[in-house]
C-alpha cells in the first residue's frame, strides 16, 4: 500500500515542478513520468524494506522507521543523485536534439529528486504508523523466502569465486570497458527514427529544356502509376514552382493494417515502374512528423557545396553528384544545379536596325509584346475586373523559329522583318542559381536504402567528397537532418565522459573512497 501512494505523491510534486517551469505534458515529459515510476518504486522500496527489518526483530514501529529511514537515507540519496548525474549528457546536449530532449532530462530529474524527497519522509512516516509486528508468516512468504535465500547463497558462492581470482575479475572489467568503448565506436548510429505516417511526397525533376506545358503530359503519367498502386489511397499533383521542369505529388497511403508494408518498401516498389517514363525522374520520400531545415529538396537528407564563384560550382558540382551516386546505400540522389536550360540569343545589327529607322528600345517593346504577356487595358464588370494581356498565340512562342516572323515597325510605318537585321542562336543558361549565405550554392540530396544508419551514409558521403579534390574556393557541409545529426553527435564523447566523472566523484564523495565507486 505505502509504495502506491508514494508514487502518485511523487509524480504530483513532479508536475508542480513541471508547471513552474513552464513544460506541458506531451510524448517527452510523459515518457519520462513512465520512466520515472520505475526509479520512485525501487526508492520507496529500499526503505520499507529496511524499515520492515527492524520490525522483524522486535523493534518498535515508530523506532524502526527512525532507524531504518537513517540507515539507508545516505544510500537513497546516493542512488539518486548518481541518477541524475547519468542524464548530464542529455541536459547539456545542443542543438534541436538539445532543444528537444532537455525538457525530458529535466522532468526525469526532478521526478527522482522528488522521489527521493518523498522516500525519506512520507514513507518512514507511513511505515511507523502502518507497518506492524508480525508474529508469523504464511506458506507464501516462506516459500519466497526459501527463493531468495538460494539467491544470496548463489550471490555468495560468486563473490567469493570472483574475489579469489582478482587478477581476472579486474581483466575481465578492463575488457567489459574496452568493448563498450569498440560498440560505441563501431555501432551504427542514427537520428530520429524513420517514421511512417502514412503520407509520401514527392518531386518531378524533368529535363532542364522541358516547357510548362509538357510538364503537364510527363506527370499525368506518373500519377496514374503511383495511384495504381494497391497501398496508395488518394494522390494530388501539381507543375510549376520555381521552374517550370519541377513539379510535386502529394499521396496519402491507406492504413497500415489495409496496406500491411511501410512506406519505404511502397517508395522502393514504385522506383522500377517510375524509371519507364523517359525524360523525368520522380523523387519519393516519407513524410516526418519531425524534419529539421526549411529547404525544399528532392530526399530527406542533404550535401550543400558553397563557392566563391558560380564558375568553380559549375565544375565541380558534376563530379561531386557522380561521386555521391556510386555510393551504394544511398538512393535518391539528386542535385539542384541547373545551369543547362535553353534560351534564344538575338543579335541585331544596329547600323542595319538603324537604316530602317528602328531603335532598341522599339525592338524591346517588340519582342515584350510577343513573349511578355503586356498587360493592355483592364475590364471591369459590376462584381469583378479582368486583365486584358497582349502575347503571340501558343503555337508561335512554343518554337524558337517563330522569331523569323516577327515583324518590327519601324519609324515610316513600314514593317521589317526581324531576321533583316538581326540572327538568332540557342545557348544554355541557368535555370535557377541558388545561394546559402549570400554565396551562390549547389545541394545534393539522398534518401537512405533500408536498414542503413544515417551515420553510415554521412561517413560514406565524406569520404566520396574527398575524392573529388575540391578547390579552397568550394566549402561543403551537411545541411538539414544530416548537420544536425553531425552537432548533436559531435560533443556526446565529452558529455558521456563528464557523466561517468560526476557519478564517480559523488560516489567517492559520499563512500570516501576512491576505489569503492569502482568496485
Amino acid at each position: 500500500f505505502i509504495p502506491s501512494v508514494a508514487v502518485p505523491v511523487s509524480l504530483v510534486g513532479t508536475f508542480g515542478v513541471m508547471y513552474l517551469l513552464g513544460y506541458s505534458l506531451d510524448n517527452l515529459s510523459l515518457m519520462a513520468l513512465t520512466i520515472s515510476t520505475g526509479f520512485v518504486v525501487d526508492d520507496a522500496i529500499v526503505v520499507i524494506e529496511n524499515i520492515t527489518r527492524y520490525l522483524e526483530q522486535g523493534m518498535h514501529p515508530i523506532e524502526a522507521a527512525l532507524k531504518g529511514a537513517q540507515e539507508v537515507g545516505s544510500t537513497v540519496f546516493t542512488i539518486s543523485v548518481s541518477l541524475i548525474a547519468v542524464f548530464i549528457p542529455l541536459l547539456l546536449m545542443g542543438g534541436i536534439v538539445g532543444r528537444l530532449f532537455r525538457e525530458f532530462a529535466v522532468t526525469l530529474s526532478v521526478a527522482i529528486a522528488v522521489s527521493m524527497v518523498v522516500s525519506l519522509t512520507a514513507t518512514p512516516m507511513m511505515s511507523a504508523y502502518l507497518l506492524k509486528q508480525v508474529p508469523s508468516h504464511g506458506w507464501m512468504y516462506r516459500t519466497s523466502e526459501r527463493a531468495f535465500d538460494w539467491v544470496v547463497n548463489l550471490y555468495g558462492r560468486t563473490l567469493a569465486v570472483a574475489i579469489r581470482f582478482r587478477a581476472i575479475t579486474l581483466l575481465i572489467l578492463l575488457a567489459t570497458v574496452g568493448l563498450n568503448v569498440y560498440l560505441f565506436i563501431r555501432i551504427p548510429k542514427g537520428f530520429f527514427p524513420q517514421q511512417d505516417t502514412g503520407r509520401i511526397q514527392g518531386s518531378i525533376l524533368a529535363d532542364q529544356d522541358t516547357s510548362f506545358q509538357a510538364m503537364d503530359k510527363i506527370m499525368l503519367p506518373m500519377i496514374n502509376i503511383v495511384a495504381a498502386d494497391p497501398a496508395v489511397d488518394t494522390i494530388i499533383g501539381f507543375t510549376g514552382g520555381s521552374t517550370y521542369n519541377t513539379a510535386r505529388l502529394f499521396v496519402s497511403l491507406k492504413p497500415l493494417a489495409q496496406r500491411k508494408i511501410t512506406a519505404d518498401f511502397i517508395i522502393a516498389r514504385l522506383r522500377p515502374k517510375l524509371s519507364k517514363i523517359p525524360g523525368a525522374t520522380l523523387y519519393l520520400q516519407s513524410s516526418q512528423d519531425l524534419r529539421i531545415g526549411g529547404r525544399q529538396s528532392n530526399a530527406q537528407y542533404q550535401f550543400t557545396m558553397q563557392g566563391d564563384n558560380l564558375d568553380d560550382l559549375t565544375s565541380f558540382a558534376p563530379k561531386m553528384l557522380a561521386e555521391f551516386k556510386a555510393i551504394p546505400i544511398i538512393s535518391d540522389v539528386s542535385s539542384d544545379q541547373q545551369n543547362r536550360g535553353l534560351q534564344a540569343m538575338i543579335q541585331y545589327d544596329r547600323g542595319t536596325a538603324a537604316r530602317f529607322g528602328i531603335t532598341p528600345q522599339l525592338i524591346d517593346n517588340t519582342l515584350y509584346d510577343a513573349f511578355g504577356q503586356r498587360p493592355v487595358s483592364t475590364m471591369y464588370t459590376s462584381l469583378n475586373q479582368y486583365h486584358v494581356v497582349m502575347e503571340a498565340s501558343p503555337e508561335f512562342w512554343q518554337n524558337p523559329l517563330f522569331l523569323s516572323q516577327v515583324y518590327v515597325d519601324s519609324a515610316g510605318g513600314q514593317q521589317v522583318p526581324l531576321s533583316a537585321f538581326a540572327q538568332f542562336a540557342s545557348t544554355t543558361a541557368p535555370l535557377t542559381v541558388t545561394h546559402q549565405g549570400l554565396f551562390p550554392a549547389v545541394t545534393i540530396s539522398f534518401n537512405l536504402k533500408p536498414g542503413v544508419a544515417l551515420g553510415d551514409a554521412v561517413n560514406a558521403s565524406t569520404r566520396a567528397a574527398a575524392k573529388v579534390g575540391l578547390p579552397a574556393t568550394i566549402q561543403t557541409e551537411f545541411a538539414g537532418t544530416a548537420q544536425a545529426y553531425q552537432a548533436s553527435l559531435a560533443t556526446e564523447p565529452i558529455l558521456i565522459a563528464a557523466a561517468l566523472v560526476a557519478v564517480y566523484l559523488i560516489l567517492a564523495m559520499l563512500y570516501e573512497s576512491y576505489i569503492h565507486p569502482i568496485t
